[in-house]
């Protein structure tokens, strides 16, 4: 027995290219008999079946069209030939049904597939439309059945088939038409939607080379939310540093004057305190990880550390007790650097030993600017003078932000969306299961993913103009860190777990990602328990087992424990739980915190202007403005993160689904549960911020650090996809 939700409007059916009859005046004269009447007429209609068909445009006031549309009834013994739905005077208005009687001379048996064709009209624009769903009512006033569209469709598509099903797997396929039209649907996405190879060892993504070629169904329009740029105008000719900090806080008081996290980074930057905090509670929580050794490559002595240690204990048992933590930049070793404004920019790969102490504050206690230790590379202290250890924390943030924006936030949200996107569109067909869960969480990656490969990751974009990691350094650096990505870090328990940061109680990233997960995990695990009865039902799964398939092969190495079949539910449910929450969590802790903590420039620079120091003592207070970027680099980047941290204004939170297969049914309880433990999540996350924010009236210091607010996951300010 197939197992559905019930309700209407499922995602996207299949595009078929089919025959289509090439003689329309017979269909034109089919469509316009009159419907069975008695008496002398009767016998010349006596074995003609009418079926009413009526069919939904929908609602929204772009979802109309001027075309003919055209409509054949599939049935498992035969089909019509096509019927105009749009004559006597019906249009497919937004938000109207036209309808029409289908003649069928032959018996068509159980009617399987509804087949649309868009027409369009000579003098008119040929516009593309949205169909809500058809219904069928077949002859002797039998019950109606509902096929559902949800979907946008084009003239250029030809024929497009849509099923009564919401949801169906390959093996509860009962009719062999059916079977076929799976089949049809899965052919014609490989041809479509095709591999490419962007940067070799990274994973791959979609084949297109314009933004037309997704068409209307994977295109979308992103409405700017209003972000006020006028701060931010007039620098492009200003090729030259910084001359004071008083010059960077005029730009900064006008820019972040009602941003209160960004007040609270201007601050506290140069403070130890804070530097850790940013580690836990920043855009880049993807980094820090406790230690029980030190690496080798890390030149420290127990002495150089001592002063920095609790009275009384020792570099080893810091270590055995587990307060020592690690930031390793090591991917980012060796990378070429950029030319910006026709000077060169520097990059370093920084080890950053960090220590808990016991008011609970993460303070950097040692930096080495290369992985190679010797006498060029010495180890900076807290200890050593004030501008030197400024400077070695300034670079720990350089190489932040380079890994922060291509490893934890392009790699780890939009290439994984985009990876499964394409799987998704080319091995399970519109009614499957997966396909409808996965698809509003991951279509809009193929569009944003597209733009930022052509604008902001090309030629004459923010990379090439403004970031150390220019474009000869992102093949490296994306490759590198493909190569060094692994599964478990994908999944946020075990991240969490493996870095030892789950119980921190400073990591009130780890606190809420713990939550978010869990919400997320036990919407996947009912759906997938709607879908399927045992292990053995995924294991034989075949659409699904050629999903993973192709997630694999064009993903990440073997190394990188990917599974490459799945065996259970259990493993079926941790990684679609892992694709949602890269999709929506993960993105929104990593994108939209960018500009609170980038508005002071000297705390998050996208390049440095001068070489890392290789000995100590040789820069003053004066020399460290000379380090930053220059004013319109700062300019460049400060835009482009603007624009990317603030959310859209056809934001769509969490679990908001708009497609209509979501509310009806068991799908509707599944939904309603969810959300009522997202909104639970938000409210407390809204309750703790505010104790928080009373708090820091009342502390001063590196106690203020406890009071340091987290918003990013809450589930109010998670977008339901990667969007931006």
């Amino acid at each position: 027995m197939k197992r559905r939700a019930a309700g209407p409007d499922a995602v996207g059916p299949a595009v078929l290219t089919l025959l289509i009859p090439a003689d329309l005046h017979i269909h034109q004269h089919l469509q316009q008999l009159p419907p069975p009447v008695h008496g002398a007429h009767e016998g010349s209609v006596k074995n003609m079946a009418l079926y009413k068909v009526s069919v939904w445009t929908s609602p929204g006031p772009t979802c109309g069209s001027f075309s003919r549309l055209w409509l054949s009834l599939i049935g498992s013994e035969g089909e019509t030939p096509p019927t105009c739905i749009t004559a006597d005077g019906q249009r497919l208005l937004p938000g109207s049904c036209c309808w029409a009687q289908v003649p069928a001379v032959t018996a068509l048996g159980p009617v399987l597939l509804i087949r649309l064709r868009l027409e369009p009209v000579d003098g008119f624009p040929d516009l593309n439309w949205h169909c809500e769903r058809a219904e069928l009512t077949p002859p002797e006033g039998a019950e109606s059945t509902v096929f559902h569209c949800g979907r946008w469709i084009c003239s250029s598509d030809g024929d497009v088939d849509i099923r009564s099903e919401n949801m169906c797997l390959l093996t509860e396929e009962t009719q062999q038409k059916l079977k076929e039209h799976r089949l049809r649907e899965l052919q014609k996405n490989h041809q479509k939607f095709r591999w490419r190879v962007w940067l070799k060892g990274a994973p791959q993504c979609l084949d297109i080379n314009s933004m037309s070629e997704l068409g209307p169904e994977l295109s979308y329009s992103h409405k700017s939310a209003g972000v006020n740029l006028h701060y931010l105008k007039g620098f492009s000719d200003r090729a030259q540093p910084w001359t004071s900090f008083t010059d960077l806080d005029s730009l900064f008081q006008l820019n972040a004057h009602s941003n209160p996290t960004a007040n609270w980074v201007r601050t506290h930057w140069r403070e130890d305190w804070f530097f850790g905090l940013q580690t836990l509670r920043g855009p880049n929580p993807l980094m820090l990880k406790q230690i029980r050794s030190l690496p080798e490559n890390l030149s420290v002595t127990c002495d150089m550390l001592r002063p920095f240690l609790p009275t009384g204990s020792s570099l080893q048992q810091e270590l055995q007790g587990g307060r020592l933590y690690l930031l390793d930049y090591s991917v980012l070793d060796g990378v070429p650097s950029n030319q910006i404004n026709g000077r060169e920019s520097y990059l370093c790969a920084p080890l950053c030993l960090l220590h808990l102490n016991t008011e609970g504050q993460m303070l950097p206690i040692a930096i080495q600017l290369q992985q190679t230790p010797g006498p060029l590379n010495p180890v900076f202290v807290p200890s050593d003078p004030s501008c030197d250890w400024l400077l070695a924390k300034l670079w720990v943030r350089l190489a932040d932000w380079q890994v922060h924006q291509l490893d934890s936030h392009y790699l780890r949200t939009h290439m994984i969306s985009e990876l499964c996107a394409v799987a998704t569109l080319r091995q399970l067909p519109a009614v499957h299961p997966l396909h409808q869960l996965l698809m509003p969480h991951v279509r809009t990656s193929l569009q944003i993913n597209f733009q930022a490969r052509a604008i902001l990751l090309s030629s004459g974009g923010v990379f090439d103009k403004a970031v150390a990691c220019g474009l000869d350094a992102l093949p490296v650096v994306l490759s590198r860190s493909s190569s060094r990505l692994r599964y478990r870090s994908l999944c946020a328990p075990h991240d969490l777990d493996d870095r030892e940061l789950g119980r921190l109680p400073q990591c009130l990233y780890a606190q809420d990602a713990l939550r978010v997960w869990g919400a997320l995990h036990r919407f996947v695990s009912g759906w997938l328990d709607l879908c399927y009865h045992g292990d053995e039902e995924v294991v034989h799964d075949a659409e699904l087992q050629s999903w993973i398939g192709d997630i694999y092969e064009h993903g990440f190495p073997p190394e990188s424990g990917f599974p490459q079949r799945f065996g259970s539910k259990g493993e079926l449910s941790e990684f679609v739980t892992m694709v949602l929450y890269s999709c929506t969590a993960l993105h929104a802790a990593v994108n939209f915190s960018q500009l609170d903590f980038a508005l002071w420039i000297p705390n998050a620079p996208s390049c440095l202007m001068r070489r890392p120091p290789q000995v100590k003592g040789g820069v003053t207070e004066e020399d460290f403005l000379s380090f930053l970027p220059e004013v319109n680099t700062s300019m460049r980047v400060l835009t482009s993160l603007a624009l990317l941290s603030a959310p859209s204004a056809d934001f769509v939170p969490l679990c908001r689904y708009k497609e209509s297969l979501f509310h009806s049914g068991a799908l509707s309880r599944l939904l309603v549960a969810v959300q009522a433990e997202l909104r639970s999540i938000s409210d407390d996350i809204t309750r703790r911020n505010t104790e928080l924010r009373a708090l820091s009236n009342d502390v001063s210091g590196g106690k203020a650090g406890a009071a340091f607010p987290y918003a990013y996951l809450d589930p109010e300010r998670i977008e339901n996809s990667v969007a931006i």
